[in-house]
């Protein structure tokens, strides 16, 4: 295995399937991350102002508030995270409004943990720069 490669990040995972948040989480964690795990939005906005994470993967469709107001709000304050949205909606206007409001990268379903991994390494300071969208197909 490779040297952890998230050490020291604080990753808020955002999902209200709870085999993705573990599934997720359980990664974060291998590679080093101290994680956080919520599964609506208005839990993502409370952890947000409580936990201060370096990044936020953050579903679109979620219970209260959709990963869409949630990004918008979090993308709003003073230190905003970097923020990988994951969603299974390939649409482009999707891809265009989430880049609207500052998402860093969006991603669709299945994501490849690796891949995932990956992404939040290059965007998080010190790992890389540049933001990575995926093309809808």
């Amino acid at each position: 295995m490779t040297d952890p490669r998230l050490i020291g990040k604080r990753i808020l995972i955002v999902d209200d399937d709870q085999d993705i948040l573990g599934a997720i989480d359980l990664v974060m964690r291998a590679e080093g991350a101290t994680t956080e795990m919520v599964a609506d939005g208005n839990a993502a906005l409370a952890a947000c102002q409580s936990v201060a994470p370096d990044a936020v993967v953050l579903d679109m469709m979620l219970p209260k508030q959709s990963g869409f107001l949630v990004l918008e709000r979090i993308k709003a304050g003073p230190r905003p995270p970097v923020v990988v949205m994951i969603t299974a909606n390939q649409g482009k206007r999707h891809v265009a409004y989430a880049e609207s409001l500052g998402v860093d990268a969006y991603l669709t379903k299945p994501v490849p943990l690796e891949r995932l991994i990956d992404t939040l390494v290059r965007l998080l300071p010190g790992n890389g720069q540049g933001a990575l969208s995926e093309p809808a197909s």
